[in-house]
């Protein structure tokens, strides 16, 4: 069931993210000014349940899309992961940004198997170990991120649409007594 359910939100990810984006916008427009106290909880309650249903094996689009930024500390841990200097893991597997950040020099990710498994999982960046961002504390801090994570991330739109609902019938009540 699990597989079913992201692949299905998958193949229609692009049409479903832009067809959500004006609501999500106006909402964590909202989300940000107000900062509800419950926004937390709300995020971490939706990331669970979302991540019993999705199968990010199933997907892998994050390391197949996304380019992360690499730091000093990432490099070393892969070097010695692959055991190779870490001259060597830039030399093979990087290229520096208009940032002047390290990233994959190819996409899919370098370290990504055809089984959609990683090479380096125990050793992969911080950026590939935190994402999708979504069971951080402070989620106003994120929210920009979050919308558009949506766009790769058949998780994020579900944990996304499952704050939308939570939140977007508690304004609609407020903005009828005129209290928003």
């Amino acid at each position: 069931m699990a597989d079913s359910k992201t692949k299905e939100i998958l193949d229609n990810l692009e049409q479903l993210a832009k067809d959500a984006a004006p609501s999500t916008k106006v909402l964590f427009k909202k989300l940000k000014k107000k900062r509800p106290k419950t926004l937390d909880y709300i995020a971490q309650e939706a990331h669970e349940e979302v991540f019993e249903e999705i199968d990010c094996l199933e997907c892998a689009n994050c390391c197949k899309t996304l380019g992360p930024r690499i730091t000093d500390v990432d490099i070393a841990r892969l070097a010695k992961h692959l055991r190779i200097k870490p001259g060597k893991v830039i030399q093979h597997y990087m290229t520096m940004d208009e940032d002047g950040d390290y990233v994959f020099n190819a996409m899919p990710c370098p370290f990504l198997m055809p089984d959609n498994y990683c090479s380096v999982y125990d050793a992969r960046p911080k950026a590939c170990r935190e994402y999708p961002h979504t069971d951080q504390k402070r989620f106003y801090q994120i929210l920009d991120l979050s919308q558009k994570n949506v766009e790769t991330c058949p998780a994020v739109y579900e944990i996304v649409e499952r704050i939308k609902e939570a939140f977007d019938g508690a304004y609609q009540k407020k903005e009828q007594r005129n209290e928003y």
